[in-house]
């Protein structure tokens, strides 16, 4: 197979045709893909009967698995452009692959029997622990030796932590947590995939420059070859923004945990790749909030058999209030754009 990568493209130039293939093939097979899922899910995806009792009717019949076009379009793109040889490359694959097929299970099952809740909590954390425990192990083996176990805090220069044989737990954590965190921002048009855009476009910088031999001019770590991270997450950006269009208000599609899962999954590896795990928090701070509000809703609820938000996650409390969903979205995007130039600060 003939790539880009064997041709002898550098890196940026990688980027770019990464992020136009992986958006211009979303955006021809976005269409053909729901009329599909339009023809075998015929009832769309299930929606939740404690949710807003809004979406009931502005979403029902909506298809989901529209995670499909994004891994279908962006593994395309990821073999095309970047160096598959490169570790952390085909673990990214791998991750993408696995988490997938996992939602995709999820998803599948929530359509046949036409219930928002298919797989079992447990089953759908061991098979995401599982895979982020393999994929954590791989990226620390092939970092290099020095900074492979240290966490690494940002605005700090030369203040590290060495978590020597926690930080493959504290990876996993990293992974799956994220992956879950995008999940449940996953609730209205067009959030999650706006809030991927953000984020991916964010690490896609950090990737490129951590590749660099001068990466601690730009106060990084240098991490060998990291820049082939830089065009998977140009693949990634490309194939979340095809998707957005058909997933803007009015959704013609959900992500679902086809999409989710796998996208959360290789947001919180690339984390763990550049070593910026604490910068993730703050660049992907939204989905921090939306985990934090079910934490607390569960928690207070247990406790005091009483509602701490009007709905969780977060974005339905908003909601409840009676702010319009578009409203909701872009307010949610704006703040990520601003944490996003937050964590941009540790380059100065």
């Amino acid at each position: 197979m003939v790539t880009f990568m064997s041709m002898g493209f550098s890196v940026a130039m990688r980027v770019c045709w990464a992020f136009l293939t992986a958006l211009i093939l979303s955006l021809i097979f976005g269409k053909p893909l729901i009329n599909y899922l339009h023809g075998w899910q015929k009832a769309g995806q299930p929606i939740r009967e404690d949710g807003p009792q809004s979406h009931l009717k502005t979403k029902k019949g909506t298809p989901t698995m529209g995670g499909l076009l994004i891994l279908g379009t962006s593994l395309f793109s990821i073999f095309m452009y970047a160096n598959i040889r490169y570790h952390f490359v085909w673990v990214s694959i791998g991750i993408l692959i696995m988490y997938g097929l996992t939602g995709f299970i999820d998803d599948y099952w929530k359509v046949k029997r036409q219930n928002s809740n298919a797989m079992t909590a447990k089953m759908k954390l061991f098979l995401q622990f599982l895979t982020a425990l393999v994929a954590a192990s791989i990226i620390t083996a092939a970092t290099p030796r020095g900074i492979n176990t240290v966490l690494d805090f940002p605005y700090f220069q030369h203040l590290f932590l060495n978590l020597s044989w926690l930080y493959v737990p504290f990876a996993v954590v990293v992974i799956s947590g994220t992956s879950n965190a995008v999940n449940l921002s996953d609730g209205l048009d067009g959030l999650a995939s706006g809030l991927l855009i953000i984020s991916f476009t964010f690490f896609m910088a950090v990737a490129y420059y951590c590749g660099l031999h001068n990466a601690v001019d730009y106060h990084l770590l240098f991490i060998p070859r990291c820049g082939e991270i830089a065009v998977v997450c140009a693949s990634l950006i490309g194939s979340c923004l095809g998707f957005l269009y058909f997933n803007r208000p009015k959704a013609q599609v959900f992500m679902g945990d086809t999409g989710s899962l796998p996208l959360g999954a290789i947001l919180g590896a690339i984390a763990v790749m550049t070593k910026h795990e604490i910068i993730l928090a703050i660049v992907g701070g939204v989905f921090v909030a939306e985990t934090v509000s079910v934490m607390i809703q569960v928690i207070y609820f247990k406790s005091t058999g009483k509602r701490f938000f009007r709905m969780a996650p977060i974005h339905h409390h908003f909601e409840q209030l009676g702010w319009p969903e578009k409203k909701v979205v872009l307010t949610f995007w704006g703040v990520a754009l601003l944490l996003a130039a937050v964590g941009s600060l540790i380059f100065i």
